[in-house]
């Protein structure tokens, strides 16, 4: 199983993800990566994530990002 930084670095290669705390404000992700992000988050780990949850402050670190992925997961 993919980490969350092995899919954020396949999506955008370009970034070091595990120096930023900020990845919307500093330009690392835009709307589409996170459509691609939520898409293969929930491929990769068998989750769904709501809609509602989709917001920036749940991209905004791999922390972040990891925390979306716990409360998705469901029984």
């Amino acid at each position: 199983m993919k980490s969350v930084l092995e899919i954020l670095n396949g999506i955008r290669p370009e970034f070091d993800f595990s120096t930023s705390q900020a990845f919307i404000a500093d330009g690392m992700l835009d709307s589409f990566d996170l459509l691609t992000l939520v898409s293969e988050l929930e491929a990769e780990y068998g989750i769904r994530i709501d809609g509602q949850a989709i917001v920036p402050e749940n991209f905004v670190s791999i922390e972040a990002i990891e925390g979306l992925v716990r409360k998705s997961v469901r029984p």
